[in-house]
């Protein structure tokens, strides 16, 4: 007579026996924040991070005499030499990370590696310098990145109008252009909905397929 074999149960559990899965990974999204020296791209990145952010600052130094254009930030004594990183959590399932590029001609190779995986891109410009604004616009313009614009009102140093702005920075209709103070959070928050209200709208008039 054979002897009765003990039941053997598998060590992976079946569907539907009560145990919940791990929770998913947020999806993440990658947003630049471009523009000219000393327009205030690591400011914005520290005012809406909900961590502390990372920055790559070095002093300017005699060194940069002649080479970088302190116009109209002669008061600036810092400079990032990498990149600036933030992190904001929309909720459990999305999380948005921002890179601030380095505003410097001399670091601009530094751009096409910080772009990849990049879904938009906010360019921010002062008034008193508009033209250092035009590099950031070109080089998402000609990679078809989606971007918004940020007029840095600088202690309410503003004398242009936004007709003005637009047509000074060439922009099209379509881009949405937002003027504020880029060191209060609330005007950051503002930036990163219009930018998210932008790519939808694009979503929905590019064709599919």
């Amino acid at each position: 007579m054979a002897t009765p074999h003990p039941a053997t149960h598998s060590p992976h559990p079946a569907d539907g026996d009560g145990l919940t899965a791990a929770p998913a990974a947020p999806a993440a999204v990658k947003i630049l924040i471009a523009g000219g020296f000393g327009v205030g791209k690591t400011t914005l990145v520290g005012s809406v991070s909900e961590v502390t952010p990372l920055r790559t600052e070095e002093y300017l130094t005699q060194a940069s005499v002649g080479v970088d254009d302190l116009s109209g930030v002669d008061q600036k004594d810092t400079t990032t030499v990498a990149l600036d990183f933030g992190r904001i959590t929309v909720n459990p399932e999305l999380v948005v990370y921002l890179f601030g590029t380095p505003g410097q001609e001399r670091f601009w190779f530094m751009w096409n590696d910080l772009v990849n995986g990049a879904l938009g891109g906010i360019v921010i410009a002062d008034t008193r310098r508009l033209e250092t604004s035009f590099a950031s616009i070109d080089f998402f313009e000609s990679r078809g990145i989606p971007f918004v614009v940020a007029i840095n009102c600088f202690h309410n140093t503003n004398t242009r109008t936004p007709e003005e702005i637009r047509a000074a920075l060439d922009l099209d209709p379509h881009i949405p252009m937002l003027l504020g103070d880029v060191r209060e959070r609330a005007f950051g928050r503002d930036l990163l909905v219009a930018l998210v209200d932008h790519l939808m709208d694009l979503a929905a008039v590019s064709p599919v397929g």
